[in-house]
C-alpha cells in the first residue's frame, strides 16, 4: 500500500519522518518530493480567461467621480465652462486614482508580500497493517491532505 500526504516544508515534515523510521518503516520505502514556488506575479490587467481580484479601477472610478464634480463646480467661476472642467477633473482625478493603485500593488504590496512555503509531497510505501499507524502518524504531525492507494 502506499500512503501519500503533503506537508509544509517545516519542521513536522522531519518529525512525521523520524516517527514512521521509528515505527518500523525503512527510508528505503519513504520517498519525500519537495514542489517548486510557483513564482506569482500578477498581471497588470485581467483576461477573459484569468481574474486575480485585484482592480485598478475602482479608486481610479471614485476619484474620476469626485474630481469631475468639483471641476464642473469651480467651471462656473474659470473661464472655459463647467463642461470642460468637468471633463479636465475627471480625467485628472481617473490617472491620480489608477496611479496610486498602480504604485500600491506594483511597488507596496510586492515588497510586502511573504515568502510562500514550498510544498512537499510524503510517499510511504507499507503493508496494509501498518496503513493505520502511517496515516494516525502523518494526521499527527500536521499533514495537510492524506491519500492511501492500495
Amino acid at each position: 500500500m502506499q500512503v501519500f500526504s503533503t506537508f509544509n516544508h517545516s519542521i513536522y515534515l522531519e518529525l512525521a519522518i523520524v516517527a514512521l523510521e521509528r515505527s518500523g518503516i525503512p527510508k528505503s520505502q519513504i520517498l519525500a518530493i519537495p514542489l517548486e514556488v510557483k513564482d506569482d506575479h500578477s498581471l497588470l490587467f485581467d483576461s477573459i480567461h484569468q481574474s486575480d481580484g485585484i482592480s485598478l479601477f475602482d479608486i481610479a472610478a471614485g476619484l474620476a467621480t469626485a474630481f469631475a464634480v468639483i471641476g464642473v463646480s469651480v467651471g462656473f467661476i474659470l473661464t472655459w465652462g463647467p463642461i470642460y472642467w468637468g471633463l479636465i477633473g475627471a480625467a485628472s482625478g481617473f490617472i491620480i486614482g489608477f496611479l496610486i493603485n498602480f504604485i500600491y500593488y506594483r511597488v507596496v504590496k510586492k515588497r510586502s508580500k511573504h515568502e510562500q512555503m514550498a510544498e512537499v509531497i510524503l510517499i510511504v510505501e507499507c503493508i496494509p497493517e501498518q496503513t493505520d499507524r502511517v496515516i494516525k502518524i502523518l494526521k499527527t504531525n500536521f499533514s495537510k491532505g492524506l491519500a492511501v492507494l492500495s
